[in-house]
């Protein structure tokens, strides 16, 4: 899985032009609306809800402290299975971190892979040298300490694999996990103290029940290079799970880790008595007031904190999480049986937190950036092809693949900007350090991560706030990123 930066540089198209890839063969968008193709299993597969629901281990900080370790390790996945993961310390997904809002954390990861990994907190403000800079590499046999100020709001973060040109196959080989910031304010609102945490992924397996991720002699498979879907759906780790759970509310803090694949969650239940998501919050902590859905969209990287009244369920009931993108066995997610009665004194109230909304008249300036098939020719004016000799594009920012070092926009510390996202197909939008201020059903709310749609335009306000030094922004389908969809900007 390790691939060099040469080998996916020079082969990091297969993507031609909007025409050539269906000439070609090369999928653009699968069923349901995700960027990428479909890599089917070669083992048999389980029936779903036949495994219980696992719950990673809790990490809390010891004196600000906590440590992990990037290790190889066979694990069960697929029931009576082996398979081979590389996960912090050796668990699919890591260890869930939990941590407390104006508690620094220093945070040591240690290398003991074979391959140049990255650390990166996703969703977090911290400075610079601690955010995970693509070619900041924790080499074989090191380890190195990040330190994490969390004097943000608190919210369901991630942290992950951000290495140069291999973050899609190390998160894929299991590099993620997810980081719980906690705010002692929320405390107060009363919220379920029932809670559960799903880190949703799809992944494919090999005969052996092994992780497959499409590369032959280093080589990614020309099929993929537009993004790999999965044909198992794993929460926690485990293939389409169920879970007991108490006729109460419960809080349910929502993941979309998987490398490329869209999902649209809903719960339906037996005798078609669905049962609504109360959204409380999105990727950077809670929403102003609560908002009642049928059903909540995830591009890869989004969060969703939701609450679900199982107490409006019979006991004996099921309720199953589905994926509305999809059909068949990518439909199903997992299930929820309520299993019990159980005294229930939580609540959600119609007031959450305060938000201020910015005001457009602030902005400083306006950026335009599109993402899109760019050119096959690097900085260098060197034209990278297949090994037939098809010229190949990259994804690109603004038309340019990726080049480290070289900045794409200076934002101003203490500033505010405006900046417009234009797409050609489905990229999730990612941006380190800062947070886009987007409205959402009438009132402002903060995300980290936006979905832009095929051929759209997304425009969303940038408060330049944290640290001054050099981050990156990029597309979150992680084979668009490893294909140079990425820019670096320096707040000045």
């Amino acid at each position: 899985m390790a691939l060099t930066r040469r080998q996916l540089f020079g082969l990091s198209g297969g993507v031609v032009s909007g025409v050539g890839l269906a000439a070609c063969g090369v999928a653009l968008t699968a069923p349901g609306g995700s960027t990428g193709a479909v890599l089917a299993s070669r083992v048999p597969l389980p029936e779903p809800f036949e495994v219980d629901l696992p719950q990673p281990d809790i990490l809390r900080p010891r004196n600000g402290k906590a440590s992990v370790t990037v290790r190889r390790k066979g694990i069960e996945i697929l029931p009576g299975r082996t398979t081979e993961i590389v996960g912090y310390d050796g668990a699919f997904p890591g260890p869930t971190i939990e941590a407390t809002k104006g508690e620094p954390l220093a945070l040591t990861v240690n290398n003991s892979h074979s391959g140049r990994i990255v650390n990166h907190l996703h969703g977090g403000v911290v400075p610079p040298e601690h955010d995970g800079y693509p070619t900041d590499f924790v080499e074989p046999g090191s380890s190195r300490v990040y330190r994490y100020p969390l004097e943000q709001r608190g919210a369901t973060l991630w942290y992950h694999d951000h290495a140069m040109d291999l973050t899609g196959p190390n998160v894929y080989a299991g590099m993620a996990g997810a980081f719980l910031l906690r705010d002692p304010a929320e405390e107060d609102l009363g919220l379920p103290e029932r809670e559960l945490t799903l880190v949703l992924t799809d992944r494919s397996f090999g005969e052996d029940a092994e992780l497959e991720y499409p590369v032959t002699e280093g080589v990614i498979e020309y099929r993929y290079h537009a993004g790999l879907l999965g044909d198992v759906m794993l929460v926690n780790g485990a293939p389409w799970p169920r879970t007991d759970v108490d006729a109460a509310r419960y809080r349910l803090r929502i993941l979309n880790a998987c490398n490329a694949r869209r999902l649209e969650l809903a719960l339906e239940g037996e005798d078609s008595k669905d049962a609504d998501l109360t959204q409380i919050g999105t990727d950077l902590g809670v929403l102003t007031a609560p908002h009642r859905r049928r059903s909540i969209t995830l591009a890869p990287a989004e969060r969703a904190d939701v609450v679900v009244d199982f107490g409006t369920s019979s006991v004996g009931s099921t309720l199953t999480l589905v994926n509305r993108l999809d059909e068949g066995a990518m439909g199903q997610v997992m299930r929820f049986d309520v299993a019990r009665r159980a005294k229930d004194d939580s609540r959600v109230p119609d007031r959450l937190s305060t938000i201020e909304r910015i005001d457009p008249d602030s902005v400083v300036t306006t950026r335009d950036f599109r993402l899109s098939l760019g050119t096959s020719q690097d900085s260098s004016g060197h034209s990278h092809s297949d090994a037939q000799g098809r010229s190949l594009a990259m994804w690109a920012v603004n038309g340019r693949p990726y080049e480290p070092g070289v900045d794409l926009a200076k934002p101003r510390l203490g500033t505010v900007e405006r900046w417009r996202f234009t797409t050609d197909v489905h990229h999730p939008v990612h941006a380190h350090l800062v947070g886009f201020q987007v409205e959402q059903d009438g009132s402002p709310a903060w995300k980290d991560t936006i979905d832009v749609g095929p051929s759209s335009r997304a425009e969303v306000l940038v408060p330049i706030e944290g640290y001054r030094g050099r981050y990156v922004l990029h597309c979150h389908n992680l084979e668009h990123e490893d294909r140079m969809m990425m820019a670096d900007f320096s707040v000045v």
